[in-house]
C-alpha cells in the first residue's frame, strides 16, 4: 500500500498519473479524504512553494505539480463535502478591473488550494463591486487582488477602498502582479503583498491566522 509521503513525492514531482494513482489507492486503504488532502497533498505543494522560493523550480514545474494536485482534488472534493468537511479559511481571487492577465492569479489560486484554501475565482476583469459583492456571500477571510498591467493598479486601489470602507471583520486584503510592489501596498492600505506565488502561500496563512 502507498504511503501519503508517497503522496507527497508525486504531487511535489508534478506526476499527475501517479498522484491520482496513489489517492484512489489510499482511499481503498480506508485513509480518510482530510488526511489525503492535509498530510499528503498539502506537504507536496509546500516543498514545490519552498522549491520556487529557491529558485530551484520556475513556473512551468509549479504549475505542473499544481495540476497533479487539482486532479486529485476533483476525486477528494466531493468526499469531503459529503463528510460535511470544508477548509478552514476562504479566499476570493480575481484580476482587478480592466486587465484580462490571468496565468499569475490562477498559479496563485492553484497554490491557495494546495494549501487547503477554499477558493472562489472571479475571473478577469472583477470590478470592485464584485469583489466586495463575493467577499460578503462567502463570508471570505482574504480577498487577493491581481494585476499585470501598470494602467490598472488605480482600479486596484479604489477594489481596496471599496472593500475596506465596507468594514468586513476579519476580511484582509492581498495584492500581487508583475507592477506592484511593498510600497504600493502600503500607499493603498492593503494587509498584505506577495512578489510570487511561494511567498503567496506563506503571506495569505500569515493574515488569515493573525485575523482568527
Amino acid at each position: 500500500m502507498p504511503q501519503l509521503t508517497d503522496l507527497t513525492a508525486a504531487v511535489a514531482a508534478g506526476k499527475r498519473i501517479d498522484t491520482v494513482r496513489i489517492t484512489q489507492e489510499l482511499l481503498a486503504a480506508g485513509i480518510s479524504p482530510q488526511d489525503i488532502v492535509e498530510r499528503g497533498l498539502v506537504p507536496g505543494m509546500a516543498i514545490v512553494g519552498e522549491q520556487f522560493k529557491r529558485n530551484e523550480i520556475f513556473v512551468p514545474e509549479m504549475l505542473v505539480a499544481a495540476r497533479a494536485m487539482k486532479e486529485a482534488l476533483k476525486l477528494l472534493e466531493p468526499l469531503l463535502a459529503s463528510a460535511g468537511i470544508k477548509p478552514k479559511y476562504t479566499a476570493i481571487i480575481g484580476t482587478v478591473q480592466g486587465d484580462l492577465h490571468d496565468i499569475g492569479k490562477n498559479l496563485i489560486s492553484m497554490m491557495w488550494r494546495g494549501a487547503n484554501f477554499a477558493v472562489v475565482d472571479l475571473g478577469t476583469n472583477v470590478s470592485p463591486e464584485r469583489y466586495l459583492a463575493a467577499a460578503k456571500e462567502h463570508k471570505a477571510n482574504l480577498v487577493g487582488l491581481s494585476a499585470l498591467l501598470t494602467t490598472t493598479m488605480p482600479a486596484m486601489k479604489d477594489t481596496v477602498r471599496i472593500i475596506k470602507a465596507a468594514g468586513l471583520t476579519g476580511t484582509k486584503i492581498m495584492i500581487g502582479g508583475a507592477p506592484i510592489t511593498q510600497a504600493f501596498a502600503d500607499e493603498i492600505g492593503a494587509d498584505g503583498y506577495a512578489a510570487d506565488a511561494g511567498t503567496a502561500v506563506d503571506i495569505a496563512k500569515k493574515l488569515v491566522e493573525q485575523a482568527a
